[in-house]
């Protein structure tokens, strides 16, 4: 298997597949992008880190800053584009950027779409039961007044309609990723371990 340079990782909310992308990094000696991702796109847009955050990967159209501007856009400000496609784009042009660094690891923000031509990107979407994952969020993030299964329904939802929206592919579907990973069954440890392999060109 030829060795690849880079990897998109996307993830059910609760899966882990955040840690895992971060332990992928690691294992490699290569860039990480999550967290920094939302700081690239942030300082492009002009919007504030908690703002890209938290609408970057939500339905578009959803927010009360976009229901403000997004029908007819600002133009001189965001080119006559709505909020949410606004960001997209500035998120299409941060992730290609940053893949022209170099190796490393992409969390969210449907990378593997944006990345989709390139050969020497490996796609994978970890998702796992919905027991282990109400389970880890709690342990994580600690309670809220949502119940758990709510707070992973709407996360998922949001990145569902997002990722339709922008790709016009069904988020989560096996045919759009090279490989997809149970972590509740296999664990964030043997997860780890076969996308490093992966990565290098080794045999599982």
């Amino acid at each position: 298997m030829e060795k690849m340079k880079m990897i998109t990782i996307s993830r059910e909310f609760g899966s882990g597949g955040r840690t895992i992308g971060h332990q992928v990094a690691e294992a490699l000696g290569i860039p990480f992008y999550d967290k920094e991702l939302v700081e690239h796109i942030a300082l492009e847009s002009g919007f504030a880190s908690k703002f890209v955050e938290e609408h970057g990967e939500h339905s578009p159209g959803k927010s009360i800053f976009s229901y403000a501007f997004a029908s007819q856009g600002v133009p001189g400000v965001m080119n006559g584009l709505s909020t949410a496609d606004f960001l997209w784009s500035i998120q299409c042009n941060v992730i290609m950027q940053l893949a022209e660094k170099g190796p490393c690891v992409i969390v969210g923000r449907n990378a593997d779409y944006i990345l989709k031509d390139r050969p020497d990107c490996l796609h994978a979407f970890i998702y796992a039961n919905k027991d282990y994952r109400a389970e880890r969020i709690v342990r994580l993030y600690g309670e809220s007044e949502k119940s758990p299964q709510a707070r992973l329904n709407e996360k998922d939802k949001r990145r569902k309609v997002n990722y339709q929206h922008y790709t016009g592919r069904t988020w989560g579907q096996a045919q759009n990723y090279d490989i997809s990973l149970d972590s509740s069954r296999l664990g964030i440890e043997t997860c780890t371990d076969i996308l490093v392999k992966l990565m290098r060109g080794e045999k599982i």
